[in-house]
């Protein structure tokens, strides 16, 4: 569902599914500079009498209720904003949900006859193209070898979306195959999609996986958005993209319906502009569901409504540890994280510093071994329930259709990583059962736990990453460092805020901690959020300005 080793570029683009004016001859960005034709001013930005950009949930539900815009109009005005700027700037939006006008004023109806089902009545949402809809849309993980491939059942994401009345706006790019096809690859490339790019810097990475959504969220093209991360592609995107992310514990979100990497790690979660909106998001999504065994557990812990978490003055006497091994990757970067340890210590934050995690360093190989194999099981099972008209039914055969269309899909980068996962035996394995051992292991026990007993802390603070680096076709994705994995391994919760700007890169600050505290993370990453401010609109700069 995203990782943050790989991702990759094409000049190939196929047509976007479209409504009235959206023709459906949108092209990418291909790699290379940004587009001569980058607007200078940020484009269709009202809806009605009100400023479309930054436009929150609370904002939206107070102006559907005075009557100052309506689901409809809302939607359309994002969908004009989509049209206007997504193909001259980031690329983010794969494809349009041909029916959201509609679905928009049907929900607008309703609403007049029986008041809203919920904060999210009415909201435009935009999804990641690996995560089930059963509509006119295609769920591809933005390869070519899925295209045509229509969902014949609704993820557990979107059915819960429509249960909460939002409307799918659309779906996002990726990093193709959710980052793991290649360890050579460009995050935000896909061979349906092409290149996503930083709106904050069009030469810069998104990061991967869920590119798509943190670009287009950032720039205002839906309320909200949903990503997918296995490890990193909730909360790296996030960061790069100046957006709120939270990675929630795994089966908090149920999976099913999502093409998968690993079940151990998968999930996904909200990615939004502020925490409030992060928190309303996930309140809709979380809780249990039969296709996902996984989810079982959730049902204790999934809160309907996260906003009663909201406490501006939430740090207060919170016992903070800083995770110091993380830093030293990005000189900026760590400038950025010491005013923020700052500003948590003014919040009222009691700061242990260092409380590093006793595994740091440790995984080796072990979390990428269990990976392949959970990839190979996972992805086999997905593509053996899809459409029997599809073009792939295997692994196996994803690989050959790749080969085949070498010129379109293997033009910048290979497929090693997909070829690797194929050579895997069954999760009876020895070795991915001591792989997976392992990742539990160092991750839980000697890990995030050990942590967190060791300080007696109630969370665990690091730099989410350091500012995105170049699209660069020749040496890929530059490390910019992270602190994801622990949390990913684990299947426990992580969030990230923004919390600076590397000349003019946004940078975010992270918050982890034992599984299922979605509440206690969510109070610390507002009160953070309301206390500093950091979070600002980008401005599609062709190259960095600070």
């Amino acid at each position: 569902m995203g990782s943050q080793w790989h991702p990759g570029s094409s000049p190939v683009h196929m047509k976007r599914r479209n409504f009235l004016s959206l023709t459906a001859a949108s092209v990418a960005l291909g790699i290379g500079k940004a587009d001569e034709q980058t607007p200078s001013s940020p484009g269709p930005n009202r809806v009605g009498d009100l400023p479309l950009e930054e436009l929150t949930i609370e904002q939206i539900q107070g102006a559907f209720a005075n009557g100052r815009m309506t689901a409809e109009s809302l939607s359309l005005a994002y969908l004009e904003r989509i049209r206007a700027l997504d193909s001259k700037t980031v690329n983010a939006v794969i494809e349009v949900n041909p029916d959201a006008l509609q679905i928009a004023a049907a929900l607008d109806a309703e609403r007049k006859v029986k008041g809203p089902r919920g904060p999210l009545h009415g909201v435009p949402v935009l999804i990641k193209d690996n995560i089930d809809t059963a509509d006119k849309m295609m769920t591809t993980a933005g390869s070519l070898a899925l295209i045509g491939s229509i969902a014949g059942q609704d993820s557990a994401v979107a059915a819960r979306l429509r249960v909460a009345g939002a409307v799918i706006l659309g779906k996002t790019n990726l990093s193709e195959w959710a980052n793991f096809r290649s360890n050579h690859s460009i995050s935000g490339w896909s061979g349906r999609g092409g290149q996503t790019r930083n709106p904050f810097a069009l030469d810069r990475n998104p990061s991967g996986s869920s590119a798509g959504t943190g670009a287009g969220i950032s720039a205002n093209f839906a309320a909200v958005g949903v990503g997918t991360e296995t490890d990193g592609s909730i909360v790296s995107p996030s960061s790069c993209n100046g957006l709120v992310g939270i990675k929630p514990t795994v089966g908090l979100i149920a999976r099913s319906g999502i093409i998968p990497i690993s079940h151990t790690q998968d999930t996904a979660g909200p990615m939004a502009r502020t925490v409030r909106d992060a928190a309303i998001l996930l309140g809709a999504l979380g809780g249990p569901d039969p296709r996902d065994p996984a989810s079982a557990t959730a049902a204790p812990h999934a809160q309907a409504d996260y906003t009663k978490f909201l406490d501006a003055g939430g740090l207060r006497g919170a016992r903070l540890g800083i995770a110091r091994k993380f830093f030293g990757q990005s000189p900026l970067g760590d400038q950025i994280m010491e005013e923020a340890i700052a500003a948590l210590k003014q919040a009222g934050a009691l700061i242990i510093d260092p409380a590093d995690l006793p595994s740091h360093g440790k995984f080796g190989d072990a979390e990428l071994d269990v990976l392949l194999y959970e990839f190979k099981y996972g992805l086999n099972k997905y593509l053996e329930a899809t459409a029997p008209t599809n073009k792939v039914r295997t692994l196996t055969d994803l690989i050959a259709f790749n080969s085949a269309n070498a010129s379109r899909e293997l033009t910048y980068f290979e497929q090693d990583t997909l070829e690797i996962a194929d050579k895997k035996g069954p999760l009876t394995d020895k070795a991915y059962l001591d792989a997976l051992e392992k990742c539990r292991k160092l991750s839980r026990d000697e890990g995030i736990d050990a942590a967190l007993k060791q300080n007696n802390l109630d969370a665990i603070v690091a730099m989410t990453n350091g500012p995105a680096c170049y699209i660069d076709v020749v040496n890929r994705d530059s490390d910019t460092g992270g602190c994801s994995q622990p949390a990913a391994v684990a299947g426990y919760p992580h969030i990230t805020v923004p919390a600076g700007y590397a000349r003019g890169l946004p940078v975010g600050i992270s918050f982890f901690g034992a599984a299922w505290s979605e509440p206690k993370l969510i109070q610390f990453a507002y009160s953070y959020e309301q206390a500093t401010k950091v979070r600002r609109a980008p401005a599609f700069s062709s190259t960095i300005t600070g």
